[in-house]
């Protein structure tokens, strides 16, 4: 099934949208416009009542009527014409048509372009409500009050629908006004208050509605008709549905090619997004979003580019750690390969004393050793072996424990050429026994930072190799360089120097430079393993190299 793309989908639903709300507004105008349409009408006739009522109560208090405040303003008598204004507006901005007349009815006022006719109508109202015929007198016989006799069923016991009758009466009003008022007219009670009440009027002849209302204003002397016509609400509201139908037409075909073109646009830079997409799902993190827009599209871009350059450094990290991870996996092969040769160069080390243990033991049982001479070499031939292996257990544990942190570092500020020179102290005799010559170039004082005990240990291993290896002139040069930070220990003696191929390889377990040499001063290879095992857990550095006429070896300290 074809996809629609995004803009013609926002088309439709542009459309289905707009659509809803024409039809929507369709019905709404077509059921509840009428209602409205009075009922604003109705909020101008309650208004109009309240406002003339406020100026007949204002007139009472002053000890006139609103007849003569009109009488006043007509002749100029009166400062200003604040009641005409009045009448004025409610005639010109509401179209209300008002009639005033008193209760003894020889005073009115009207706004209405038919004047007689709105006066003679009002009448037709007092005498409908005073007839005696129709309905209890108002004041003169039942005393009753205006709203006693006007009720939501009619005025006094007339209902509305025989008041066409009334105004048909010759004794009424007939003869006055033919053909004006008959039984075409048609009234429907809309609205009931204390003081008043309104109707709505229909002229089933000339298909015209009118408001009326009739009563008296709080000063119970001043009776008012109010007219205010009704336009075609019918005719309103089909010219209203034809002009919003043809206008929702033209807006939803306009709008849908306004939204089609307009989403074109919008929908440019998600297609550039959905190519960028499908670029870096290649792999390929060189391209970026250029769009400038602040939107959503243009942090949605912007957000593509930050995950481009993560995903770029997340695979470059997983190739890193891929490569770190295939180093780890050949150093674990070599660590194996190691600790295979560490095992086999343990069992060869220790195969030589305990062969010549177990054959020297074996002659003593035997009684091949019966003279105390020989027997005292078999002995002194077993012991030698067995202090051979037990330094090379021992040299094998501190390398296990150094080597895998079991000893922690004590670190302390000491003084290290006391300390070298304590030792040189206790190794006179080793120095005399092997005719070398000792050259201490060191200050008075050299303070560093380490753990004593094991930087003894070190220097010791150094002592020793340099002793062991003594060659020419059999000298032993032990000095000191410094520099801010760090101390540097050289020992140095005269020998033969160490082929370049095994320079590197000193420092690992069990390596023999010259195997013959070794055994012959009891090494076992490990003497600079421990010595490297230590330097690093202080965090310095080690080194060895051919100089003029010897060898060299070194370590560095933090001060």
């Amino acid at each position: 099934m074809k996809r629609l793309s995004i803009k013609i989908t926002f088309t439709l639903i542009y459309v289905a949208v707009l659509a809803t709300l024409l039809l929507s507004l369709f019905l709404i105008n077509r059921i509840f416009l009428q209602s409205f349409y009075e009922n604003k009408k109705l909020k101008m006739v309650d208004t109009a009542y309240e406002t003339i009522d406020s100026v007949v109560i204002h007139a009472r208090e002053n000890n006139t009527t609103i007849f003569a405040m009109i009488e006043d303003e007509a002749n100029g008598l009166a400062d200003n014409k604040y009641t005409q204004s009045i009448f004025r507006m409610l005639n010109e901005r509401s179209n209300i048509d008002i009639a005033l007349m008193n209760s003894d009815r020889t005073l009115y006022a009207t706004t209405s372009r038919e004047a007689n006719w709105l006066v003679l109508k009002l009448n037709t109202y007092i005498n409908a409500i005073n007839n005696s015929a129709f309905a209890p007198s108002l004041g003169n016989t039942s005393g009753n009050s205006l709203e006693e006799n006007i009720t939501e069923e009619g005025f006094g016991d007339i209902p509305y629908e025989n008041l066409p009758e009334l105004f048909n009466d010759n004794n009424v009003v007939s003869d006055k006004l033919p053909g004006i008022m008959d039984i075409n007219e048609t009234y429907e009670n809309i609205d009931y208050s204390d003081n008043y009440i309104t109707q709505r009027i229909v002229d089933t002849r000339s298909d015209t509605t009118h408001i009326e209302c009739v009563g008296m204003f709080s000063d119970n002397d001043t009776y008012f008709l109010m007219s205010i016509p009704l336009a075609s609400i019918d005719e309103g509201v089909n010219i209203t549905t034809r002009f919003l139908l043809l206008t929702g037409l033209i807006v939803l075909v306009l709008g849908s090619i306004v939204v089609y073109f307009v989403m074109s646009r919008c929908t440019e830079p998600i297609n550039q997004l959905a190519k960028l997409s499908e670029r870096i799902a290649n792999l390929d993190f060189s391209c970026r979003y250029e769009g400038n827009s602040r939107n959503e599209i243009g942090l949605l871009g912007n957000s593509m580019n930050v995950m481009s350059d993560r995903l770029e450094t997340s695979i470059r990290e997983l190739s890193e750690a891929n490569e770190q991870l295939q180093k780890d996996i050949k150093e674990k092969i070599k660590a194996d390969e190691a600790r295979r040769d560490f095992i086999a160069n343990v069992s060869h080390e220790l195969k030589t004393p305990i062969a010549l243990i177990e054959g020297y033991a074996e002659g003593l049982v035997e009684g091949l050793a019966e003279e105390k001479e020989s027997r005292d070499y078999y002995c002194e031939v077993i012991m030698d072996e067995a202090v051979k292996m037990n330094k090379l257990v021992r040299q094998l544990t501190s390398l296990i424990s150094y080597e895998f942190d079991i000893n922690t570092v004590d670190m302390q500020n000491f003084d290290i050429c006391e300390m070298i020179r304590s030792v040189c102290d206790a190794m006179k005799l080793k120095l005399e026994e092997n005719r070398a010559i000792l050259e201490l170039q060191l200050p008075d004082k050299l303070d560093v930072t380490g753990d004593e005990f094991k930087i003894e240990e070190v220097f010791t291993n150094y002592f020793n190799n340099a002793v062991n290896h003594l060659d020419g002139n059999r000298r032993i040069r032990i000095r000191s360089e410094e520099t801010d930070e760090q101390v540097t220990i050289f020992v140095y003696n005269d020998g033969k120097p160490i082929p370049e191929e095994s320079l590197q390889h000193v420092w690992d377990k069990f390596y023999k430079v010259d195997k013959a040499r070794t055994r012959e001063y009891g090494g076992s290879g490990i003497g600079l393993s421990i010595v490297k095992a230590i330097i690093d857990s202080h965090g310095g550095s080690y080194s060895v190299n051919n100089v003029d006429e010897g060898v060299e070896f070194a370590f560095t300290l933090k001060k």
